[in-house]
């Protein structure tokens, strides 16, 4: 099998303009692209895929919403706080890198200098331990069997490291900027959002949003009055986001503007079952826990997903269930299911709202890359949201049997408490209202063993002085007729871009004998292009058949493209080959004469020739139906074929 020439594959992306830097003419920018017309038609191919999977399957309710989002809501969710990345500087150049994905690149490369010293003989080996590295590339130098061990066990847990950890193995391990060979700097946080301000005066100050996500939960109370009220549900929204990454790199794989699709499925958090669980359980996927990367090993495991969720592997049936459907989701486009696996976050690396989560990662020429997230994100996002503006993001649920129980309530003494805290009293008040009854219980006995006083800190960041005469702190029997409980939400979020250049990856190769000769072999459901009209030259004679062609085509919804260049008939499929166009009808002087034209495949090369009206319905089912080659070869056994490539 031929090795995987990427240089080929990116000139190939580039010559026929699926994708191109932004700004070229004017130097670019790293970390911002431009699509030409078949990578608009790819990724619009793949969201429509997703739209019929994931929001018409599921029966999902979709929003667009806001791109410029409130400084406030983005400082509630935490992102403002948290939303980080590790950095380290060149200390004399200043050039930054992102901590983690340096210190993965160099360990990769040094693991390959050493597979590759180990290939050659004992002697060769020794001899390259005194090749002195250049220009932050390590030469084929055999490592201690102790230090590959430890540099495995690193790439394992990389992504569960922190600034102060990444800052010991630079140091440890004598990590260098890249091109300079110069010391780093210690690790320090940098947040990933872009700043910006709304209106005139610049005083509201908002972020171009990070995710869609914010806006699904804002609108949480709309959703749920959509839905007559009925749970569990889910939201979805397809849009752009953006994040100010240190060191963009990977082509589409690291990018600053990127399109994402985001589900936020609500559920009750004492029931996590999925009422569809039982079509897919038996589904196998390739599963990488925790438990397996904090031996530092990174062989996965493959379970049926019941196994996994009964084991307690995977936390809930409804967080299996999107995993499930994102794996057929992503080997319906085309992604090869050895080249797929679901890797679960390390405790360090979990989201501050997440309480599991799974990463679908492909393997590109870049390693296994991360390009859906699905995570259970508990009830974060809801509880902080209506925390900060009162608004309660609730279910109410009426109950067949009451409910009755204890519970420690809080009552304030309005009377007292705002005379005697006066301009402090609503940031106390504030404060006191959002204790839990844990909170509540530790804060009446503080009072208790202080002769009726203590001292809070609120979130202005000082201190003030209640008493017990400010509030009373008891429990009481509570009836409930009404159940009221923020739904917990698992989301699956998918990376646009990432997925479709891994897509790309994975359905590229050459014809054998020619590696001139490339193909990318897209599924007929997502190709950018599903036909290629070819006459057989710019004879007029072929004029109008083209134009009859082309207007039956577009009425059945399959985009076509019309080459009627000077090229050669070879020639003109192999260019429409590159562009991954699955078919193509070639028209020649018998068209004109009988009505019967030539349908070539792709892949195969093969080729059948019959009317014009047949070929047409041969086209729908192909890539409406998705049927294969040989199924319809097998529908029409009259067909005469042909291999004319």
């Amino acid at each position: 099998m031929t090795a995987f020439n990427r240089s080929s594959l990116e000139e190939l992306l580039k010559k026929r303009f699926f994708y191109a830097p932004s700004f070229q003419v004017y130097g670019g920018v790293a970390g911002f692209y431009d699509y030409g017309p078949p990578g608009c038609a790819l990724q619009s191919n793949i969201i429509d895929l997703w739209r019929k999977h994931f929001v018409l399957e599921e029966e999902m309710l979709e929003m667009d919403g806001a791109i410029i989002t409130l400084a406030d809501v983005l400082k509630t969710s935490g992102h403002v706080d948290k939303f980080t990345d590790w950095m380290v500087k060149d200390v004399k150049t200043g050039d930054i890198f992102r901590a983690d994905h340096l210190v993965e690149n160099v360990i990769e490369t040094r693991l390959d200098g050493d597979k590759q010293a180990r290939l050659t003989t004992e002697n060769d080996a020794t001899s390259q331990k005194d090749k002195k590295k250049k220009k932050g590339t390590i030469q084929a130098v055999k490592l201690e069997d102790a230090t590959k061990a430890e540099y495995e066990e690193i790439l394992a847990k990389i992504d569960n490291y922190t600034g102060t950890e990444l800052g010991e193995i630079i140091r440890n391990h004598k990590i260098k900027s890249p091109e300079t060979g110069n010391d780093l700097t210690e690790p320090v946080e940098f947040n990933l959002m872009f700043e910006s301000s709304i209106g005139p005066t610049g005083h509201l100050k908002g972020y171009l949003r990070p995710e869609t996500a914010q806006g699904q939960f804002l609108n949480f109370k709309k959703f749920l009055e959509f839905n007559n009220d009925k749970m569990p549900f889910a939201s979805a929204s397809i849009g752009r986001s953006f994040r100010n990454e240190i060191s963009p790199r990977s082509g589409l794989l690291r990018v600053r503007e990127f399109t994402m699709a985001e589900i936020e499925h609500y559920v009750d958090p004492n029931n996590k079952k999925h009422v569809r669980f039982d079509e897919i359980k038996d589904v196998k996927l390739s599963l990488l826990p925790r438990y397996i990367q904090s031996e530092g090993k990174t062989v996965p495991v493959e379970l049926a997903i019941g196994e996994a969720v009964e084991k307690k592997i995977v936390d809930n049936e409804t967080l299996g269930y999107f995993l499930t459907r994102t794996h057929l989701f992503l080997t319906m486009l085309g992604i090869k299911p050895d080249r797929l696996r679901f890797r679960q976050h390390m405790p360090n690396e979990m989201a501050h709202y997440a309480c599991d989560c799974w990463d679908a990662e492909i393997q590109s020429s870049y390693g296994w890359i991360e390009c859906v997230g699905c995570a259970d994100r508990s009830a974060y996002d809801l509880t902080v949201h209506t925390n900060r503006t009162k608004e309660k993001l609730i279910v109410r649920e009426s109950l067949a049997e009451p409910l009755v129980y204890d519970k420690t309530v809080l009552e304030i003494n309005k009377k007292i408490f705002g005379p005697k805290l006066r301009q402090n009293a609503k940031i106390v008040e504030e404060y006191l209202t959002n204790l839990n009854e844990e909170q509540l219980e530790a804060l009446k006995k503080e009072l208790e063993d202080g002769n009726g006083k203590t001292m809070v800190s609120c979130a202005d960041g000082n201190q003030y002085e209640i008493s017990s005469d400010f509030l009373t702190i008891q429990k009481q029997t509570i009836t409930e007729h009404v159940r009221e409980y923020i739904p917990n939400v698992i989301e699956p979020s998918f990376g646009i871009g990432r997925i479709l250049y891994s897509l790309i990856e994975h359905v590229y190769w050459t014809r054998e004998g020619d590696e001139q000769r490339a193909v990318l072999s897209f599924p007929p459901r997502v190709a950018p292009f599903k036909c290629l009209l070819v006459p057989l030259s710019n004879n007029p004679a072929f004029s109008k058949l083209i134009r009859d062609l082309s207007s039956k085509l577009r009425k059945l919804h399959i985009s076509i493209k019309v080459d009627d260049s000077s090229n050669s008939i070879g020639r003109r499929y192999s260019r429409n080959d590159e562009l991954g166009t699955p078919f193509a009808i070639t028209i020649d002087f018998q068209s004109v004469i009988d009505g019967t034209v030539t349908l070539r495949e792709r892949d195969s090369t093969k080729q059948i020739r019959e009317k014009i009206d047949t070929i047409l319905q041969v086209l729908k089912d192909l890539v409406d139906e998705d049927v294969t080659w040989e199924e319809v070869l097998s529908k029409y056994p009259t067909f005469v074929q042909q291999e004319l490539d």
